[in-house]
């Protein structure tokens, strides 16, 4: 089953009725028993374009000990409708030793992230004050963070979840930053946008990608606000003299900008700028998420599928003008399969 990937089959662009040969990753694996007792393996098979249901009927327990979640596999199988949704029926399974392109299986940002890096060092140039400018140039400068910062994700699920996402998340806070800070002048410009740039850079180390999006051991054991605390004392223990409060400032601005203990915050945001930041990286992922669901959406009609997560259905479409044309979304395979080079 050797086949070059431009002829890869998306999963959303999967029908009923078609054939399907392909390396897909498996999201999950779940065993069970026919009526007549016999195995049969429910998968969840996944590339970066979304999901798609798999049964495996014949050679079940076979098929089973050759792969676990997580891995990549190549099979043979026929597409057919179950309960209104497109479902695979796997007639062959092999494990895949050499992922022939892991772009397949994590999306990429679709925007550039050489013009991204190029905007986010621009706006970060208005920062004033000397102390917080000097902090922010050396991650700016440090050649190990950049290449990092580039290629991070800023979520395993539901937000900016791809190569590329972490720097397109923290380049539309920055935005959101100044346009408060412009809004409210009461806000300190510097140290909120100071606080955009650094709210999620512990997401270098929490979160690896491969053939999928994961946390990493420190991700799981420490988290990517206190990973980010970290990363900034590491900075600040080679400036001498860095004024204390807005050293303490900097870092409640990291700790606090999830909101609540219940999303994970071991503070509350306890001054303005805090608070802002907290409302904005929210509006921004949730945006986002939102934005990557309805696109993703397969039901057919005007409403989506049931969102678990804001318990709701969602109008999907956008209002538009009658000589108005839809926007043309850029070929999957032409997007930036560079960023996956170390």
């Amino acid at each position: 089953m050797n086949r070059d990937s431009s002829s890869h089959v998306w999963v959303t662009e999967i029908k009923d009725k078609d054939q399907v040969q392909g390396q897909y990753l498996v999201k999950s694996k779940r065993t069970g028993s026919t009526k007549r007792g016999d195995p049969f393996l429910s998968l969840t098979l996944a590339d970066r374009s979304g999901e798609i249901e798999a049964r495996v009927w014949e050679k079940a327990s076979a098929f089973s000990s050759l792969f676990s979640e997580g891995d990549i596999v190549d099979i043979e199988a026929a597409a057919g409708s179950y309960r209104g949704e497109v479902q695979l029926t796997v007639s062959d399974l092999k494990t895949v030793k050499e992922v022939r392109d892991p772009s397949l299986f994590v999306e990429v940002t679709r925007q550039d992230t050489t013009k991204m890096m190029l905007s986010l060092r621009e706006l970060l140039r208005k920062i004033e004050n000397p102390e917080v400018k000097s902090l922010i140039d050396r991650f700016l400068s440090d050649s190990s963070f950049v290449p990092l910062f580039k290629r991070a994700p800023a979520a395993k699920n539901f937000h900016h979840c791809t190569v590329g996402g972490l720097l397109e998340h923290t380049l539309s806070v920055c935005r959101l930053a100044l346009l408060v800070a412009e809004q409210y002048p009461v806000l300190n410009r510097d140290l909120l946008l100071a606080g955009a740039f650094l709210h999620d850079i512990g997401k270098v180390r929490e979160l690896g990608v491969e053939t999928s999006i994961d946390y990493t051991d420190e991700g799981r054991l420490v988290g990517h606000l206190s990973l980010g605390v970290s990363m900034v004392d590491e900075k600040l223990a080679a400036m001498k003299d860095f004024p204390v409060d807005i050293a303490l400032r900097l870092k409640h601005l990291i700790l606090s900008h999830h909101g609540e203990y219940e999303f994970g915050s071991p503070k509350k945001p306890a001054f303005l700028e805090a608070f802002a930041l907290h409302l904005i990286d929210d509006l921004d992922a949730k945006m986002n998420g939102l934005s990557r669901f309805i696109e993703k959406d397969r039901q057919e009609g005007n409403w989506t599928d049931f969102n678990r997560l804001f318990d709701r259905y969602f109008l999907k479409g956008k209002l538009r003008k009658d000589d108005e044309k839809p926007d043309k979304e850029e070929p999957r395979e032409e997007r930036q399969r560079g960023l996956f080079s170390p």
